[in-house]
């Protein structure tokens, strides 16, 4: 299962917060047009048949189409001067 830096909490309840006005939602994660990559999105609520990965009060849903790939990574994110967000996916140790 996925897993989150404590950095990656901050900012997924950071950014729910921010941009849904509620603790109640998080980052819903999609497999993105089938090339490899991820779509990331603040949602109220997930969808069903998504995976719910909780940690220290932060929610991320996953899309079960991403959920293989992303089954032994750990989500960290990282913010720049200018206050934009990098997320990165690494191998679980």
């Amino acid at each position: 299962m996925l897993t989150l830096t404590e950095n990656a909490s901050t900012v997924v309840k950071t950014i729910a917060t921010q941009q849904l006005g509620a603790e109640e939602g998080g980052l819903r994660i999609s497999s993105h047009d089938g090339d490899g990559s991820f779509a990331i999105a603040a949602v109220p609520d997930g969808q069903p048949g998504d995976q719910v990965v909780e940690s220290d009060g932060a929610k991320v849903f996953v899309d079960e189409s991403a959920t293989p790939a992303l089954n032994d990574k750990v989500l960290d994110a990282q913010i720049d001067d200018q206050g934009n967000v990098q997320f990165r996916l690494g191998q679980q140790a």
